[in-house]
């Protein structure tokens, strides 16, 4: 896929307010220009991965899969807020020369939305055939539905709410609470402020991602008869490390975790029945049956308010994580709304 950069040429003024004059919004494209006519498969993505849809999701994406580059128009958007080339905490204020850091406006998930719809309309696209939203991606991709319920054809929220709940929001602030900790974090000076706070947050939110039977199935020691058990804390130790080396910031994860507590697609609406009620596009909607972040349990309370909207259970032994590893399940769901 091919990257890109729109740079807005008007202010963008933030829904918790707060405006700048332009803000950029990086994405990722088929190598081909977009032609009236052609399919177009739109990804919305996950907290920490990036507009490459064939980076974190190699294999479904990609020539002669099942969201084929080359048979498809497919478009992904960075977030706004995000480390990975969108306006974000990380930008240059250019009245200062340095980054926003803090005074970057706060980022609701309706502002994501609308970077989705500035995109499309730069490129020329009337129709999307098929929009995918898994996670906090999901929370984008319905608040774009109800905002332009005519703009998409069918629909696949994956592993997803339209509402953020007690729960997730718990999870969220322990993670910025790991953030807080670490004394650099507020006197950022640069991009390693508050390094070991974001290894400790990304560990957190780990173990949210995966669950019991998956840890014991990756994590279980070698040795059965080993004095410590040290294998899974080594393992947590390593995944903190690695977002950090992604080069990943831990102002911009701040950013996006309080992006989470805008997301309630019922704001103004008249409630999240009403709103959902709106959607025009064929939906099917899917959890995971061990997703400890948004169970099955809770897609049961809400897809019904979708006209005609199909429920779905993914089987995985790996949590919220299986929305990127059940690649079998999700091509079956993909390939049938793409027929």
């Amino acid at each position: 896929m091919t990257a890109h950069v729109l740079t807005t040429d008007k202010p963008f003024h933030f829904e918790a307010g707060g405006v700048l004059d332009s803000i950029d919004i990086a994405y990722h494209t088929s190598g081909c220009e977009y032609s009236p006519g052609k399919k177009v498969i739109w990804i919305c993505h996950g907290l920490t991965a990036n507009s490459d849809v064939e980076d974190w999701w190699p294999e479904l994406t990609g020539p002669g899969k099942t969201i084929d580059t080359e048979k498809y128009f497919v478009v992904c958007v960075n977030l706004l807020g995000s480390a990975y080339g969108s306006s974000s905490p990380r930008s240059v204020n250019p009245l200062t020369g340095k980054p926003y850091f803090f005074d970057f406006p706060a980022v609701t998930i309706r502002d994501m939305a609308r970077t989705c719809i500035e995109v499309r309309k730069h490129l020329g696209i009337e129709t999307v055939d098929l929009l995918i939203g898994s996670s906090i991606g999901g929370f984008q991709a319905m608040e774009w539905s109800i905002m332009e319920p005519e703009v998409c054809r069918n629909i696949l929220f994956l592993a997803t709410a339209p509402r953020i709940s007690p729960w997730l929001g718990a999870m969220v602030e322990a993670q910025r609470m790991a953030l807080e900790a670490d004394s650099t974090f507020r006197r950022c000076k640069d991009l390693t402020g508050g390094v070991e706070g974001l290894k400790c947050a990304r560990a957190q939110a780990l173990i949210s991602y995966r669950c019991f039977k998956g840890y014991g199935i990756t994590q279980k020691e070698d040795d059965p008869d080993c004095l410590f058990a040290k294998k899974v804390a080594s393992y947590e130790r390593y995944q903190g490390l690695k977002l950090v080396r992604r080069n990943f910031d831990a102002s911009s994860y701040y950013s996006l975790c309080n992006s989470f507590d805008s997301h309630n697609v019922g704001r103004g609406r008249n409630g999240v029945e009403n709103a959902l009620s709106h959607i025009k596009a064929r939906v099917i909607t899917a959890a995971v049956d061990t997703d400890i972040i948004f169970p099955p349990l809770e897609m049961e309370e809400w897809y019904r308010y979708i006209p005609g909207a199909v429920r779905h259970v993914i089987h995985s032994d790996y949590g919220h994580d299986g929305f990127l590893l059940e690649s079998n399940q999700i091509k079956r769901l993909i390939d049938h709304l793409l027929d």
